[in-house]
């Protein structure tokens, strides 16, 4: 098929082509045309009717879907823009060969997945993976390795206030904190808003700032123009100054009680705009493991909410329910997002941690075309989390021009109050303390953290989502490490690493496993 496509589309683009040889320029516009000719029958594939100006908020999905659906077929792993496999080919099995490491199959995938950048890291830096380390296998140790230079270059996971913030996106040194946090409110807001690296200096930028005054002016924002610049800014996080005519929407809200809260509170400001609460399993599901559910959904009813069951949030574009919603999500909230636990596995494992990293990064896809410019996001996670860690989730808003402007304790923020919940079985024994979450103690809520984000979309066209590769089955066979660590070779291994990947493929066509 794929040869016959070929020779059609070089035909149809006027391409001579003798039957046993095709110059090398020949091949890359066959490859061009092959690949629009894939794309199409993509489409037809997935059998989903998406409008055109919402494709690019669901493709990473799709994408996903089909490279587990075809297991096995090389061409259709290949990363998005990636013209360097042969390179990083290359340098993977340098490493392999010079860790000693050629049989094992977890360290291949995590190799086969990093950048050319990350591969000459590791070349360079002199790491060398313990392969007799008694928790971590080589393949785990040197995706985390990678991982932890990256989160280094991003500020850390914890306390990062709105000036620290903004000195990271714009790589500002240490020596213009001072003045920074010298600004009044209006003036740092000021500043904020209007700094690029190429219009002018920062220090223009501020004595422009100082020239507005500090006259109040209509709006909330422009509230108490003459206080402490960063605690001002700061305060308006903490207590969920969002936009009073703008829809909300909470995506994972097991048992609603987060969505209750939010529902509460903006009633008591008198916002006009709609909630939006959601949950990822089925009502009948939610019924089984909180008894108060139904009350819960009548109360958000009576206060002019909207209770959508069964929603996946890397895929509200090809949701009926969100149709027409386009542009008017004013704020958007996602507390402790997780993939769900793979028994036998931790979540840091290379073969069940893609599902964590792809789901930020879909997630902040999706919501490109729903919240309106300016809009807020909320993440809310443990710094900790070794499952979607901080930079899957400040690096995929990024990455989709969602500016990270602050992250602040979760215990701060006005909206904390709630009964948190596994989101999974065990809620059907363990109820969470609405008061102070005393059941839940799968974390330390020390580290908890909310992530702000606001949507600042250029207006460019941005490049394909980047995703994380899943496992091929394959690979999964030829695992030593969780549930395969004393599994021999036969029929018990081949049906579990089935088990396994069907079980990947039902998770990104968004049915609920678990």
């Amino acid at each position: 098929l794929t040869y016959h496509i070929s020779i059609r589309y070089l035909a149809l683009a006027d391409v001579k082509m003798d039957e046993d040889y095709v110059v090398e320029e020949e091949v890359a516009v066959a490859e061009t045309l092959l690949g629009e000719a894939l794309e199409e029958m993509d489409e037809e594939e997935d059998g989903l009717d998406v409008q055109e100006h919402l494709k690019d908020a669901v493709e990473g999905t799709l994408r996903l879907k089909r490279l587990l659906s075809r297991d096995g077929e090389d061409t259709k792993r290949r990363r998005v823009g990636d013209d360097r496999r042969p390179i990083e080919q290359a340098k993977a099995r340098q490493l392999m060969q010079k860790w000693q490491v050629f049989n094992d199959a977890v360290m291949h995938h995590v190799l086969e997945e990093a950048t050319l950048e990350e591969l000459n890291y590791l070349q360079s830096c002199g790491f060398a993976p313990n392969k007799y380390d008694a928790r971590k296998t080589p393949g785990e140790l040197t995706r985390q390795h990678l991982i932890q230079k990256k989160e280094r270059e991003m500020g850390g996971g914890s306390r990062i206030d709105v000036v620290t913030a903004f000195r990271l996106r714009w790589k500002l040194p240490n020596e213009t904190d001072k003045s920074l946090r010298a600004l009044t409110h209006k003036e740092l807001r000021y500043v904020i808003d209007t700094y690029t690296a190429e219009a002018a200096s920062l220090d223009d930028v501020i004595d422009e700032a100082k020239l507005q005054g500090d006259e109040e002016e209509p709006g909330t924002f422009n509230a108490v123009p003459s206080g402490e610049g960063p605690l001002v800014m700061s305060r308006f996080n903490r207590l969920e100054l969002i936009d009073p005519l703008a829809d909300c929407a909470v995506f994972g809200d097991a048992n609603l009680t987060f969505s209750l809260n939010l529902a509460s509170h903006r009633k008591g400001f008198g916002h006009v705009g709609r909630v939006i609460a959601t949950t990822f399993e089925e009502v009948e599901t939610l019924r089984e493991r909180y008894k108060e559910i139904d009350e819960s959904i009548k109360t958000l009813e009576e206060s002019h909410a909207e209770v959508y069951h069964g929603v996946d949030c890397t895929r509200i574009a090809i949701d009926p329910r969100f149709e027409g919603m386009e542009g008017r999500l004013g704020a958007v909230y996602y507390n402790f997002p997780h993939s769900g636990a793979v028994q036998g596995f931790f979540d840091s494992h290379p073969m069940v941690n893609w599902r964590h990293e792809n789901l930020m990064r879909l997630f902040f896809r999706a919501l490109r075309s729903f919240v309106k410019p300016g809009g807020s996001v909320k993440v809310a996670s443990n710094s900790g989390a070794v499952g979607v860690r901080y930079s899957y989730i400040v690096g995929s808003a990024i990455e989709n021009e969602f500016l990270h402007v602050e992250t602040m304790p979760f215990m701060e923020w006005h909206l904390h109050r709630y009964g948190r919940s596994y989101g999974d079985k065990r809620d059907v024994y363990k109820r969470p303390d609405a008061k102070n979450n005393q059941s839940y103690n799968a974390q330390n809520a020390n580290a908890d953290m909310v992530y702000c984000f606001t949507y600042a979309p250029s207006g460019e066209v941005l490049p394909k989502q980047q995703i994380r590769m899943p496992p091929t089955l394959k690979t999964l066979s030829q695992c030593r490490d969780g549930p395969f660590k004393n599994m021999g070779a036969g029929p018990q291994r081949e049906h579990l690493a089935k088990s396994l990947h069907d079980r990947f493929v039902k998770e990104v066509s968004g049915e609920h496993v678990g």
